[in-house]
């Protein structure tokens, strides 16, 4: 079943319990102050860098899936990041008739160069070599990786990181996944890195490879609607990188500033927290791979 289809499908999946505590979203070191609560729009787009004077212009992926955005509509406002997007617009003062939507690929968005949106928001991790180009806000989630593998399939038994390492793995190319394969694996087998990760999971579904890394809220999905026969074999420590990811503003962007200090003060308010409980479900279950 493609990515596109599994996005029909409900969003809440709460019986998949997401092995990311909630207490990653304190984060209280990341705090950069007081955001510019109850603003009214007129003064928020009194500043320049907004994109259209008096609206406020998000980005996703061209496919947006579950359970970050349902049914690929982010203006619904239904799923993690769609909810996350319209609570920072909220903050910066803008009512959700006044937020309009465009669609990036992944790469094209944190390429250099201006940009068509305000910030797009589609599980970017924060990264030093993406902060070249790109600007970030705070962080407002923090994953982990984790693997998928088939029932009865190679990775059917493995409990360990040593079981990976003479496998095929397959990932998005350039995402934290793929560093996760290089760093915390380093397996013998060359992985297979594709454009998305709709690609890695034709692919995988066409059993390219044994063991498809991915974020542990996607994969909970993936094992639940869109990968047949498949389970998580487990999660998988934290690579090179911590995988908190922010949302992407155009380099050097006046509106960098205010964006963080939304998203911190939401962080404080418990808001991220509610959004987190609400379409990422809480709790674990999953084996940490040693």
């Amino acid at each position: 079943m493609s990515l596109r289809n599994a996005s029909r499908r409900p969003a809440r999946i709460r019986t998949a319990a997401i092995g990311i505590t909630l207490a990653a979203l304190a984060l209280a070191g990341c705090a950069s102050g007081a955001a510019p609560s109850g603003e009214s729009t007129e003064s928020a787009t009194s500043d320049a860098g907004y994109i259209t004077p008096g609206k406020l212009t998000l980005a996703t992926g061209d496919i947006a899936y579950e359970p970050y955005v349902v049914d690929d509509d982010p203006s619904s406002g239904e799923g993690f990041e769609a909810a996350v997007a319209y609570a920072i617009a909220d903050k910066l003062g803008f009512a959700p008739e006044d937020v309009e939507w465009v669609r990036t690929s992944f790469e094209a968005a944190i390429a250099p160069g201006p940009k068509n949106f305000d910030f797009n928001i589609q599980q970017y991790t924060i990264t030093d070599e993406r902060k070249q180009a790109v600007d970030f806000s705070s962080p407002y989630y923090a994953a982990s990786q984790a693997v998928v593998g088939i029932n009865g399939g190679p990775l059917d038994g493995v409990d360990s990181i040593a079981g990976l390492k003479d496998v095929t793995l397959g990932a998005m190319a350039g995402s934290t996944s793929a560093q996760t394969i290089e760093d915390v694996i380093q397996p013998t087998v060359e992985p297979k890195l594709y454009g998305s990760n709709e690609d890695a999971v034709a692919a995988f579904n066409a059993n390219q490879f044994d063991g498809f890394v991915i974020d542990l809220p996607t994969a909970f999905l993936a094992t639940a609607l869109y990968i047949d026969n498949s389970f998580i074999v487990g999660e998988l420590p934290a690579g090179g990188i911590a995988d908190e990811w922010g949302v992407v503003l155009a380099k050097d962007s006046v509106l960098t500033e205010r964006v963080s200090a939304a998203i911190d003060e939401l962080r404080e308010d418990g808001t991220l927290e509610e959004i987190t409980a609400q379409w990422l479900g809480a709790g674990s279950g999953v084996t940490l791979l040693k």
